[in-house]
């Protein structure tokens, strides 16, 4: 019995190239359109979901941060990132925050094809990063070791979420958030919560131009 594959981008006429791309290289599935990310989310919650392709800046979405929410809260799930940024920063974090391929969308329809057959078949594909400051590299790798709960945990923080409120939302006590505050600080190196959200706005980085 084969799955389905979920593919999100709020422009239809990108979601059709991926999809004549996604039907030669997964034939035989049954494909889902959705124009952002709160449905593709719960088609992915549905289950039976063998691939996600994914546009980081549909208009639900932040970023790299929307990956990192996909990563955390559906681990089986590959997911391969279509989208206009050229910033070899967000590749790198694409890399380094689990997803399986990076397809840029200015690429030629057989080069998208690679990549997902290169999914399909259980591999990664990644195109050339360019040049990645040492300091931009180093931000991401620590991020990419946040826990699960951490990465839930900083984002709430991100949105200018307070102890108590990401308390409630995430169905845990004030003080476990405290602890998972603390952990946080010490593995991203920093001190207090502006610094810790100043790194995860890294994870918004290169939203294209409007359009794009």
């Amino acid at each position: 019995m084969t799955g389905r594959i979920v593919i999100a981008d709020d422009h239809p006429l990108l979601r059709a190239a991926v999809r004549g791309c996604v039907e030669q290289s997964w034939p035989g599935r049954d494909v889902v359109e959705v124009a952002d990310a709160a449905s593709a989310r719960a088609e992915v919650g549905r289950g039976d979901v063998e691939l996600l392709t994914l546009d980081l800046h549909m208009a639900d979405s932040a970023g790299l941060q929307t990956l990192m929410a996909f990563r955390q809260d559906f681990p089986a799930v590959p997911i391969v990132i279509v989208s206009a940024s050229e910033d070899a920063k967000v590749r790198r974090g694409a890399r380094e925050l689990g997803a399986a391929a990076f397809i840029p969308k200015s690429a030629p329809l057989p080069l998208m094809r690679e990549a997902l057959t290169a999914v399909a078949e259980g591999d990664y594909w990644f195109p050339e990063e360019g040049e990645v400051t040492e300091q931009d590299a180093s931000n991401l790798e620590k991020l990419a070791r946040l826990t699960p709960a951490q990465r839930r945990i900083l984002t709430l923080v991100s949105e200018g979420k307070l102890n108590k409120q990401i308390a409630h939302e995430m169905d845990i006590s004030e003080a476990t958030v405290k602890a998972h505050m603390t952990a946080i600080f010490r593995r991203l190196g920093v001190v207090n919560r502006t610094q810790a959200v100043l790194i995860a706005k890294e994870l918004d980085a290169a939203v294209p131009p409007a359009g794009a």
